[in-house]
């Protein structure tokens, strides 16, 4: 319905990239929570970064179903890929091609559409989760410059070699007694900031999360992203859209989690039957792929909305939390039908399981996403 050719087109490249390049060494990178400089630079070779950027900036130029698309079929194969190409592309690039100047726009969207570098999105905090507004991290502006200190937890993408810069939220002064929020581009570079690496994760292994320090972080005062104190604003916006590739992340896990479940039923035999002549199993198999077609109904509807300009708020927010639900039930459901192999490192279904947790917290929990659309339907 809401595809096209090029749509097509762009699924199976991507999937042939995913089946041939990131197969071979999703267990071992994932085992190993090793972050590869190789696979993210030829995603950038593929043209993954920046597919919603303008051509005059180094993008693609394509819609945004095209870009979610892109991120289904990498979290299809394995959920680490296509959380860095999703939180570069969403939560990275957005804000600087949204909110940010011409200047700012010419001096980082061209590398940043390439796969040579990366941003980070840097809201999270230790006690500032579904709660963006307890943001403690403080800017002053001084003499013409912004100095910083706080830190950020949880950020995707924050630390690695080729990380060259973040946008962060922070509190900017007070308006009629309440705080004001800003967002602030701080390059990697910077005198007084400093990222360190997150390890023994349960999920996303291969994938870069990271805490982010600033320590009287001096940046010009031309660093503003946006107005200041919209900050706030332009993070909710930011969510808004990345709350999409998160939905396409559960989409392709629970479509990858099926067609596992689907294979390994064919092929495991007891009482002399293949698992899928059992209607138990059928019966699984086929509320899998139910809650298969109805997430990537309403996750492409959500994504036709934005693509023509309509509000995309409320859509947004149910498949979000609509997706990383039945990412959770798919998965269980793959792990049952393999037994107890479906419990070992061997069978890719086990990191299936562990990566699906994320979604129902990461960009906004579940119960996040139901408050929004509970507002959104008038509660």
């Amino acid at each position: 319905m809401y595809t096209n050719e090029q749509h097509d087109l762009i699924r199976q490249s991507v999937r042939e990239f995913a089946e041939q390049e990131i197969i071979p060494v999703a267990r071992e990178l994932d085992k190993k929570e090793l972050f590869s400089y190789e696979l993210t630079k030829k995603l950038g070779e593929l043209g993954l970064f920046g597919m919603m950027i303008s051509e005059e900036y180094g993008g693609q130029g394509m819609d945004y179903l095209s870009y979610i698309i892109a991120v289904e079929e990498l979290a299809r194969v394995d959920s680490s890929q296509g959380a860095t190409l999703a939180a570069h592309n969403s939560l990275g690039i957005g804000p600087l091609y949204n909110f940010g100047t011409e200047e700012q726009k010419k001096k980082y969207l061209p590398r940043l559409c390439t796969g040579e570098a990366l941003w980070a999105f840097g809201l999270t905090e230790a006690e500032a989760g579904s709660d963006s507004r307890g943001t403690k991290t403080i800017a002053k502006l001084e003499s013409g410059h912004w100095t910083i200190n706080g830190s950020k937890i949880f950020i995707t993408n924050g630390a690695t070699d080729i990380t060259i810069g973040v946008t962060v939220q922070a509190v900017s002064g007070e308006k009629d007694g309440k705080k004001e929020y800003s967002t602030i581009i701080v390059e990697g570079d910077t005198p007084g900031f400093d990222a360190m690496v997150m390890h023994d994760k349960l999920c996303w292994r291969a994938s870069n999360t990271s805490q982010l320090f600033f320590d009287n972080c001096q940046v010009p005062e031309g660093n503003l992203l946006g107005e200041r104190g919209q900050g706030s604003k332009i993070m909710l916006k930011t969510l808004d859209a990345g709350r999409l590739s998160i939905a396409a992340m559960g989409l392709g896990l629970a479509q990858g989690a099926y067609e596992m479940a689907m294979r390994y039923a064919k092929e495991r035999k007891q009482f002399g039957r293949s698992l899928t002549q059992f209607q138990a199993i059928s019966f699984k198999l086929a509320d899998m792929a139910t809650k298969v077609e109805l997430a990537r109904n309403l996750l492409y509807k959500a994504c036709w909305l934005k693509d023509n300009q309509k509000p995309f708020g409320k859509e947004a927010a149910m498949a979000k939390l609509y997706c990383s639900e039945i990412a959770k039930e798919v998965a269980d459901d793959a792990v049952q039908i393999h037994g107890g192999y479906g419990l070992m490192g061997e069978y890719d279904v086990e990191r299936f399981y562990r990566d699906q947790r994320i979604l129902q917290i990461g960009e906004g929990t579940s119960e996040i996403q139901r408050l929004v659309i509970s507002r959104y339907i008038g509660c």
